[in-house]
């Protein structure tokens, strides 16, 4: 008997970076986000992600959340702190409507609970992009994140460095370039330098869309 087909919602889903990984892994994808994506490449509903979830989030096998990450990044809290206030945060009542569905779930933000971390070079790319994940609902495993080993190429304190490493961020100062981004994050079928820069590399979904789905067709996860 073929094994019936998962679904996946992906909120927040920007250009789809998380959704190619998951549908690499065999799901059926939805993804929601309050800007219209029109490079998305599955099925998109543009609307509010919150109330998207808390009226169909039970119809879905898995669902994915990459809540804004501009609240609790790194630069916000730091150089641009300022401006947080600025920033909707919506960790807490995400988490909360994603409960409330009953189903498993995948949340990725910088202040998600770092259930597996996932990292650029635990896949070969030649990206140091880190990404924590809240898991729920199932048990994901995780490989070794060996330490990293040379530069990020560009200009660092006025001097210039080569780099087995690319910064996929920004622009100028030796980053990547757009067409160098989409080779390092696997990413073809958008070219907009921001939805780039915010994209999870499909890999790492790939990854734990793999073992969430054997988990769900196996009957480990409710």
């Amino acid at each position: 008997m073929k094994p019936r087909t998962l679904t996946l919602l992906d909120l927040c889903c920007c250009a789809g970076g998380a959704s190619r990984g998951y549908a690499d892994a065999g799901f059926e994808v939805t993804g929601v986000d309050i800007t219209d994506r029109p490079r998305y490449p599955y099925r998109f509903v543009q609307t509010d992600a919150i109330e998207y979830v808390r009226q169909h989030g039970h119809r879905y096998d898995l669902i994915h959340a990459s809540w804004p990450c501009q609240h609790d990044a790194a630069i916000t809290r730091g150089t641009n702190q300022h401006l947080r206030d600025t920033y909707p945060d919506l960790l807490g009542p995400g988490r909360e409507a994603m409960l409330a569905t009953g189903r498993p779930y995948v949340i990725e933000t910088p202040a998600a609970r770092p259930d597996v971390i996932l990292c650029g070079t635990q896949f070969g790319l030649p990206i140091l992009r880190h990404r924590r994940f809240e898991v729920h609902g199932w048990t994901p495993m995780a490989p070794p994140h060996t330490p990293h080993r040379g530069r990020v190429r560009g200009w660092r304190h006025g001097q210039y460095h080569e780099g087995d490493y690319l910064a996929v961020y920004g622009k100028g100062g030796g980053k990547a370039t757009v067409p160098e981004m989409q080779a390092a994050l696997g990413i073809d079928w958008t070219d907009v330098h921001e939805e780039l820069t915010e994209a999870i590399p499909p890999v790492y979904t790939a990854f734990l869309g793999e073992q969430a789905a054997v988990q769900l067709l196996a009957g480990a996860a409710p």
